[in-house]
């Protein structure tokens, strides 16, 4: 089980990604998303041309860089129509609450697959250890874990084991 890298995977679409650091932007601006309010800002999709740009927040720590990267990239892979989605401390800012729902669920599923879930519930992996393994937060390891029943699953069988003797 291998963490998905969500960078090579805009990539493999044809999605440029821009660090919010390198655009050409007057230091107060750039400051004001990097040091003053830099949960205000964490990425944004736009459409360029045939296809899309996705400026991140070069800022945030890597967990919330991968988690707002693959956010954005459920976007591209859901086929969902877009203007610009914006995406802060509180989720993604746009008017289809349908496509964000989906978004949130396909980009869950890209940095912690259910499958994967499932077999680390059974081994008895914490969610710390999950978030380490997945380069997570440890709240989307708790969440998933939890949302794929992965614990639930992993309970059942141990008690059926148990009750059953092997």
């Amino acid at each position: 089980m291998q963490a998905l890298d969500p960078w090579q995977l805009a990539e493999l679409y044809g999605v440029r990604v821009v660090a919010l650091g390198s655009l050409p932007l007057d230091h107060t601006i750039r400051d004001h998303f990097h040091i003053v309010r830099p949960h205000a800002f964490s990425g944004a999709l736009l459409p360029h041309r045939n296809g899309a740009i996705i400026i991140e927040n070069d800022s945030h720590p890597l967990a919330r860089r991968r988690s707002t990267m693959a956010h954005e990239m459920a976007h591209v892979i859901g086929e969902h129509k877009f203007g610009t989605s914006l995406v802060n401390e509180r989720g993604c800012r746009t008017a289809d609450k349908l496509q964000e729902d989906e978004a949130a669920e396909i980009s869950a599923e890209l940095l912690v697959p259910s499958d994967a879930a499932r077999l680390l519930a059974r081994q008895k992996v914490t969610d710390d250890e999950v978030a380490l393994r997945f380069g997570v937060s440890i709240e989307l390891a708790r969440w998933r874990m939890n949302a794929t029943g992965a614990r639930i699953i992993a309970r059942r069988a141990a008690n059926y084991r148990r009750a059953s003797g092997t």
